[in-house]
């Protein structure tokens, strides 16, 4: 699609707009979950995050955590109808030490049945992609977060491209691609298309879809009026209907949303969710999410 269609779609009735991207919906939620598994000290100056180094957050930093605990978080998770688990760390990219201990992880996770292995552990090179292919990883997150335009607004120390560069590599290794963005972080409505548009080129099978949390001593704390509820219900649709065969996740940030308009968009825009907590902020319980699904007569995907 054009971006002037795509735009003209945006601004149409929220019910008319959402009716044409529920034509491209399913009836299937399918739940993934992630493990924090290396918290803080981030030399990139992201200005949302509170793992940067940058800023004065109150995190508490820890070092790469031990396999049991990744393997523990796993199981609890399949226990809550999760089937895609990911490990997740902070920086820009893995160092060496750490990087082999994570393909020990996706080994561990691999042999755990009924789960997939994902892993968003930063920008990769092309050995570090060809590696994790051939250790089994079946999905990598790596979001482009915003659009290109407005990128350098957001971040200094690496650049888009660098970001879709690592989404290239996944995809050239043969590995599944989670790719998804941040809303509310001071972009345009042009620019929410752009996304939509970016991301489109970029053929992501999962579609993560974040709502700002502003953090306290980050440079977007104050960020709660960037975006409103029925600007996330309509760039929901826009995504939908720029990608129908991606699947659109809710993430971090949901809870920014009403009830209603989480159910809302479950129902004519997104069929995945993150369910428990995120990175550095609190999500919904898996056992009120199953009651959701379960509420509005989906089908909860099960492996």
């Amino acid at each position: 699609m054009e971006k002037e269609e795509l735009l003209m779609l945006y601004h149409l009735n929220l019910n008319e707009l959402l009716k044409i991207s529920s034509k491209f919906m399913t009836n299937n939620v399918e739940f993934c979950s992630l493990v924090n598994a290396r918290n803080g000290k981030c030399s990139q100056d992201c200005k949302y995050c509170a793992q940067s180094a940058h800023y004065r957050t109150d995190i508490v930093d820890y070092p790469l955590i031990d396999k049991e605990k990744v393997i523990k978080a796993a199981l609890e998770a399949k226990n809550n109808g999760v089937i895609r688990f990911a490990v997740v760390t902070s920086g820009k990219s893995p160092d060496e030490e750490n990087f082999d201990k994570i393909l020990e992880f996706i080994d561990e996770l691999n042999k755990i049945e009924g789960i997939k292995s994902c892993a968003s552990i930063g920008i990769l090179n092309e050995e570090q992609a060809k590696k994790l292919a051939q250790h089994g990883l079946k999905r990598f997150h790596h979001n482009i977060n915003t659009a290109e335009s407005y990128y350098k607004d957001i971040c200094t120390t690496h650049t888009w491209q660098d970001r879709l560069n690592t989404c290239k590599l996944v995809k050239k290794y043969g590995m599944e691609l989670c790719c998804g963005v941040i809303l509310g972080m001071g972009e345009t409505v042009e620019q929410r298309v752009e996304m939509a548009l970016e991301l489109a080129q970029i053929q992501p099978e999962s579609i993560p879809i974040n709502i700002l949390m502003p953090i306290e001593k980050t440079p977007f704390e104050n960020y709660y009026d960037k975006i409103d509820e029925k600007n996330v219900l309509r760039t929901l649709a826009i995504f939908k209907i720029a990608n129908p065969k991606s699947v659109l996740r809710f993430c971090g940030g949901r809870m920014r949303l009403s009830e209603e308009n989480q159910e809302l968009a479950l129902k004519t825009c997104v069929e995945g969710i993150m369910t428990g907590n995120y990175l550095t902020t609190t999500g919904k319980k898996p056992s009120d999410d199953i009651k959701t699904v379960k509420k509005l007569n989906k089908n909860l995907i099960k492996l």
